[in-house]
């Protein structure tokens, strides 16, 4: 993708930005608040980006955080990255997702994250406890 048809080398608006990084409301929010945090340069993904650019983003990550918990006083957080199209990486620009969760959004929140392979979302009871339990 070049910088050109990328959507998020063209900023408008951000929400808070630094010098090599910038917060947006997420097009396709999964929930009320949905953050991205953006590197303003081109970079692929999170790990072609520079140590200052991730001490820049999670900067951010960590204002954006107390922007939502002011504004909307979510209950919860996930904290993502998707690196490469293989983890659902759409748009080729680095960024961090930042997503509020609210008591209630879903049944059964436990396992969060891992709710990206939906069949490993769910932990036996062996493994709640701190337990390595295969399945």
């Amino acid at each position: 993708m070049s910088t050109k048809d990328c959507p998020f080398c063209d900023i408008h608006d951000p929400v808070i930005s630094n010098r090599l990084a910038y917060v947006q409301y997420d097009s396709y929010p999964v929930s009320n608040g949905h953050l991205l945090i953006i590197p303003i340069r081109h970079v692929a993904d999170y790990f072609d980006m520079t140590p200052e650019e991730k001490t820049a983003v999670m900067e951010l990550v960590g204002q954006g955080k107390a922007l939502l918990d002011q504004e909307l006083k979510p209950d919860g957080y996930n904290v993502g990255i998707n690196s490469g199209s293989a983890a659902g990486q759409t748009v080729m620009h680095a960024h961090v997702h930042l997503i509020p969760r609210y008591r209630g959004d879903t049944d059964d929140p436990r396992g969060g994250v891992r709710a990206v392979i939906p069949e490993k979302q769910k932990y036996l009871e062996g493994a709640i406890r701190g337990i390595r339990v295969r399945s």
